[in-house]
């Protein structure tokens, strides 16, 4: 793939918050298994999704909960790997921009040469868009920004409510594409409110000039309303719909029904991220929000 391509993708990350709030969605690839996540990851695009990120499943997911490590776990035991995965990228059959969220020993330990690049190159000929990459610091990121870069993809920094200023300002240096701030302390993992730490949380980066995602802990619409409302550029979901995907199979169910399910619950929150920019207090004349 050339670079002019690679940039094409990361441009579609750009156009999806072009336009109003992006509904993110998370699943872990292979979770229950290969044919099964194809279809609940086509599903996510019926239903709204704006920017899916694909979870490529790690062996040790530090931020993750629960629910998103028995994802990753069935993931594992169904026989994805990297390589795997990429295929999957290759083969799912959508038009959002995909980006990779996983852990740095495997983008590092990839391909015949130690070191990111090889990854980046096989994930941008493959179809991916960015990178999130929860255990990499700020400090860190130089050979996977450079990568990034090379090949035309993203980067995400993921910031929490306890991120220091000098450590902020970093985090924004190295990103592209948005940002994926924390809607509160811990792991990942679906919640019946929305913490107030968020509304403090996009203030502090009110001067990013990148779109700012709000993720942990939003499992309804009402909840996604919320945070656009108080001025997410987008929400990114994954416990409430990993919750879907582990409910069917311990049914049992059949594979469209919970792909039904999936799709039922995207709209729901895209709906939602869109009544939430309904709501707020318009900027007063004169200035621009």
């Amino acid at each position: 793939m050339s670079m002019f391509e690679g940039a094409v993708m990361a441009d579609a990350v750009d156009a999806a918050f072009a336009d109003g709030p992006a509904f993110v969605p998370y699943l872990a690839v292979g979770d229950p298994d290969y044919e099964s996540s194809l279809a609940y990851v086509e599903a996510l695009e019926r239903g709204g999704a704006d920017v899916i990120e694909l979870g490529l499943p790690f062996s040790e997911p530090i931020a993750e909960g629960p629910t998103i490590q028995n994802a990753v776990v069935r993931a594992l035991e169904a026989g994805m790997t990297p390589t795997r995965f990429l295929e999957f990228v290759a083969e799912v059959d959508v038009d959002v921009p995909l980006v990779c969220m996983t852990y740095y020993n495997l983008l590092y330990q990839y391909g015949d040469e130690q070191g990111p690049r090889p990854f980046v190159e096989a994930a941008a000929e493959a179809g991916i868009s960015g990178f999130v990459v929860p255990d990499l610091p700020a400090e860190e990121a130089g050979p996977l920004r450079a990568a990034c870069d090379e090949f035309g993809l993203d980067l995400v920094s993921i910031v929490a409510p306890t991120t220091g200023e000098d450590r902020l300002r970093k985090l924004v240096d190295v990103s592209s594409g948005y940002l994926y701030v924390q809607a509160r302390l811990g792991v990942t993992g679906a919640s019946s409110s929305v913490s107030d730490q968020t509304g403090a949380s996009l203030a502090r980066l009110a001067d990013a000039d990148l779109p700012k995602a709000v993720g942990f802990g939003i499992s309804s619409g009402e909840q996604a309303a919320t945070v656009v409302e108080a001025g997410a550029d987008g929400v990114i979901v994954g416990s409430a719909l990993v919750d879907i995907v582990a409910e069917g199979h311990e049914r049992g169910d059949p594979t469209e029904a919970v792909a039904e399910r999936l799709e039922t619950k995207a709209r729901e929150l895209k709906r939602g991220a869109l009544d939430g920019y309904g709501r707020r207090t318009p900027a007063p004349e004169g200035t621009s929000d």
